[in-house]
């Protein structure tokens, strides 16, 4: 069953088919009803690449992430396929890793599924170089660009992202004003939303009186386990009562260091995360954490996007506010 067998059944013409097909208004109620009717009883689903060639679009959006098994990421991803979905359109995922070269491959294996637009989740994608940025601002020149947590300028890229730099400001000088005299920061990476984050603690640090606070943020891009044996190593060389972490995992293994070592949370050992993600609550104590509203910057983006198919202009970047969410590891 076909188009063709469609028009000849209900006795219209193609077009008319087509029409119904793409939602216009130009058909009557009752003509309508007896194309749907026909389609019905013959159980007959269009083909989405036949009618892109009419429609001149797929309905499909590509989503590109580093790894779908973290759990900000994976959360995102859910809310994005959701929000898509309620507009009508399908979503096809890549996990790149973290790697440029697969990051462009990936990207070019859904441009060749001739996407309407592109959502990059995570501001690891925006790299250090305009030379290594290349491959957005080409994507850009063909689709509409999004970048979730993420900033980059150029024309046809948005960013839609959280003020990363603000809130672990606002969560470090709140620990300071809760009684903590010297504080740390481990972080995973150095990508935009990272930069950001460690600007934020260095900020907060100087505007307490710690004039070390460059010397107390640390790289430890590991599981949960290794991040409780990094902080009792640190511990040798380095006096500190509270941890501010990049993300949740990162803040369970430094309950895990304080739990190990014997030290009372929060009145001898202050803890916090980042993400307010599902680990937060799963640890004991719970986790003091940073919501930074991954469903709203996921359903702002979608709305955003279809805005921008809509033909309407809308900002190059949309920075919102994180929420502290404080729980048991803080005073």
């Amino acid at each position: 069953m076909n188009i063709y067998d469609i028009s000849k059944q209900a006795g219209v013409s193609i077009a008319t088919v087509s029409r119904v097909l793409n939602g216009s208004d130009k058909v009557s109620p009752a003509t309508r009803e007896k194309v749907l009717k026909v389609m019905e009883q013959n159980s007959y689903t269009p083909n989405a690449f036949a009618r892109s060639l009419g429609l001149n679009s797929m309905h499909t959006v590509g989503i590109l992430c580093a790894d779908s098994s973290d759990v900000y990421l994976a959360s995102a991803i859910y809310y994005l396929e959701r929000e898509l979905r309620y507009h009508s359109y399908a979503s096809m995922l890549c996990c790149t890793g973290y790697q440029l070269e697969e990051k462009k491959k990936y990207l070019q294996l859904l441009l060749s599924r001739n996407v309407d637009a592109l959502f990059f989740v995570g501001s690891n994608f925006v790299e250090d170089t305009e030379k290594n940025n290349a491959y957005l601002f080409e994507a850009a020149g063909k689709v509409p660009v999004f970048i979730l947590n993420g900033y980059l300028a150029g024309d046809n890229i948005h960013s839609v992202l959280c003020d990363d730099s603000l809130a672990v400001s606002e969560m470090t000088d709140t620990l300071i004003k809760r009684g903590s005299r010297s504080p740390v920061y481990l972080y995973r990476s150095l990508s935009y939303s990272g930069k950001r984050k460690l600007a934020g603690f260095q900020e907060a640090c100087e505007k307490n009186g710690i004039s070390d606070g460059k010397g107390r943020a640390f790289s430890c891009p590991a599981p949960v386990h290794d991040t409780m044996t990094f902080l009792a190593g640190l511990e040798k060389d380095l006096t500190f009562d509270a941890c501010i972490t990049a993300d949740d995992e990162l803040a369970v293994g430094a309950v895990k260091y304080a739990l190990s070592q014997g030290k009372k949370i929060p009145t001898e050992f202050q803890v916090t995360g980042y993400n307010n993600s599902l680990l937060s609550t799963c640890s004991t104590p719970e986790i003091t954490t940073v919501d930074n509203r991954v469903e709203f910057m996921c359903t702002t983006a979608v709305s955003l996007l279809m805005q921008v198919l809509d033909g309407k202009d809308i900002p190059a970047r949309t920075m919102f506010s994180a929420d502290l969410i404080h729980r048991e590891t803080t005073n």
